[in-house]
């Protein structure tokens, strides 16, 4: 029977993000289609692969940070842990049963041709799982959670939110590959792009900030942390990103080559195509997929994963840092000067998001100063000390384009994304 839902307000909505070694879970109340949802807790387990596992708590003022927890080694363990800590916690008075949660949002990395996000049942959890074979390294662990979640919350709707739909609107001619179309077409292969969460909260978030409709923006994004791209913006919607089939291509990132000459993996290793020792009976990756996305990076030219480390160090003359440093500006470099003339130099901002791209002054100093030939200048006090809060300008004034820093959120775009379409995920429930 369809019960009639219209204009109901949505109850409790978990946005949920699960990684390979941890599990963050963001409490929101939905209020209206017009309003933000509101945060009313985040927690987070990490080092699930590296025990102890620590869980992280924020409510308001009262905050644990990085307590060590014992039997907490798989997603399961952790999201049934993250649910108990928020369902005993008497200053959450919200989340007192498992019947007050109505939504469950998934972020899942791709998602193939879904281009909006979608309420899961098995058609669509089979659909996922048929690409993981595109992504083991990634849709994989989603997989995992919607089940923990479906075991532990039986009446509340999934749902899953697709880091690769806001890419859907890329031209054709700039996500085909020049490869045989009929095997290209028959196995899916095409760029699809990733981070597309992040991106369209930054479209709206830098929209509203420069008081503009959001399909009338232009702006060249880069979400700049252990996994980096970037993405041209045109009238709001994706015109090119750097990532393509899967998340590997485009920038280099923390454990990621990024994009490199296809051919240097078969001279790396003779065992490219064999199973690696992380595959399992359901989890299918090559050692090339192994080397390119988790052994490269900058932390195998400079044997840290931290790019703050790495611009102390560069600063300090340590080579391996320079070099990595240097060659992650150049790469940025490639891709920003690519889009501006794609876009014939008509774009509102340049906007840096993502843990590096918030935090990493140096970093934004080196890239805006290569840019100053088309227009681009900062303010080095507002690069150096910018004020903390969701979209801040640090352009020098009269420079003819916008730099700005966006802190980007997933997780409240989740729950922002289904607050707006929560009628029709309501439908024949």
């Amino acid at each position: 029977m369809v019960r009639n839902y219209h204009d109901k307000m949505a109850e409790l909505i978990l946005s949920i993000n699960a990684g390979s070694s941890s599990v963050k879970v963001s409490v929101f109340r939905g209020s209206s289609k017009d309003a933000e949802p509101s945060q009313l807790a985040e927690v987070s387990i990490d080092g699930l692969t590296a025990p102890p596992s620590t869980l992280t708590y924020k409510r308001g003022d009262h905050k644990i940070k990085g307590k060590e927890i014992e039997g907490v080694s798989t997603q399961e363990d952790a999201f049934k842990y993250i649910l108990e800590h928020l369902l005993n916690d008497d200053d959450l008075p919200d989340l007192k049963n498992k019947e007050d949660i109505e939504f469950a949002c998934h972020r899942v990395v791709h998602g193939g041709d879904f281009d909006k996000p979608t309420r899961i049942d098995k058609e669509t959890y089979h659909h996922i799982e048929e690409l993981s074979d595109l992504a083991p390294l990634h849709n994989a662990g989603a997989l995992t959670i919607v089940k923990a979640v479906h075991e532990q919350l039986p009446k509340a709707t999934n749902i899953a939110f697709f880091d690769s739909a806001f890419h859907s609107t890329i031209p054709e001619h700039i996500r085909t590959y020049p490869i045989d179309q009929e095997r290209a077409k028959h196995n899916k292969l095409r760029k699809y792009g990733f981070h597309g969460l992040s991106y369209a909260f930054i479209a709206r978030s830098v929209a509203e900030s420069l008081n503009k409709p959001v399909d009338s923006l232009n702006i060249i994004a880069l979400h700049l942390g252990s996994g980096a791209s970037a993405c041209s913006i045109v009238d709001g919607k994706s015109f090119d990103t750097t990532m393509g089939l899967t998340p590997l291509a485009g920038l280099p990132g923390a454990t990621r080559s990024g994009s490199v000459d296809p051919s240097l993996i078969f001279h790396f290793t003779h065992n490219a195509g064999k199973p690696s020792r992380s595959s399992t009976k359901d989890l299918h990756i090559t050692e090339a997929e192994e080397i390119l996305n988790k052994k490269s990076g900058w932390n195998a030219i400079a044997g840290t994963t931290d790019f703050g480390v790495i611009s102390s160090k560069a600063e300090e003359g340590d080579k391996n840092c320079q070099l990595a440093f240097n060659l992650f500006v150049d790469k940025i470099l490639n891709f920003v000067g690519g889009y501006y003339v794609k876009m014939g130099g008509k774009l509102d901002a340049l906007v840096f998001a993502g843990g590096i791209g918030e935090k990493g002054s140096q970093l934004r100093a080196r890239v805006v100063k290569q840019l100053a030939c088309v227009g681009f200048e900062l303010d080095e006090e507002k690069n150096k000390k910018p004020e903390d809060k969701e979209v801040v300008d640090i352009s020098k004034s009269g420079s003819k384009h916008k730099v700005l820093i966006c802190q980007t959120d997933e997780q409240t775009e989740m729950a922002r994304q289904c607050v707006q379409n929560a009628d029709d995920f309501r439908k024949n429930v």
